[in-house]
């Protein structure tokens, strides 16, 4: 009984291992028709901008995270955003944009305080995006903490631009 079930117990490893070999092409590799659509890949003069950003400061004092302000970009012109399964949206660069904005400030524990959301605009200019491939983050404002209204500041960091003394 022993010698059949490590015989079975052995298929089922080896079948298990074979059903997690890949199948198609690496995504990093030229020519990959497996891609998702929008990935970015076939347009090299685009940057990608998150289309929603939660600011957050970890407070050591009080040992806790303080949840600050959110960002979504609700239009891009006068369009709806089209947003990417990565949470990005392609823009062009070296182009004049205003960018909607929505922005909202949230609870110790992390939900969405109504009363304070806001919506404002962000232009972008033909300055503002130079070199193509790269991410950024829209911020509500430049600190997680100790700030109030929308004020966004576009970052290459997914952190807040300053921390709060």
């Amino acid at each position: 009984m022993k010698p059949a079930f490590t015989f079975l117990l052995a298929c089922l490893l080896t079948l298990a291992g074979c059903q997690s070999l890949p199948d198609k092409t690496p995504a990093n590799k030229p020519d990959n028709e497996n891609l998702p659509s929008g990935s970015g890949n076939s347009d090299q003069n685009t940057v990608l901008l998150s289309a929603r950003h939660c600011l957050s400061e970890y407070v050591r004092d009080q040992s806790r995270v303080h949840y600050g302000p959110c960002l979504k970009i609700i239009s891009v012109g006068d369009k709806t955003p089209q947003v990417r399964d990565d949470g990005f949206i392609a823009l062009p660069i070296a182009t004049s944009l205003t960018l909607g904005v929505s922005c909202v400030y949230r609870h110790a524990d992390g939900s969405p305080i109504p009363l304070t959301m806001e919506t404002t605009e962000f232009s972008i200019t033909p300055q503002t995006f130079t070199e193509p491939g790269k991410r950024w983050y829209l911020h509500a404002n430049t600190k997680a903490r100790q700030v109030i209204g929308c004020v966004p500041t576009l970052s290459r960091s997914t952190t807040p631009t300053y921390k709060t003394d």
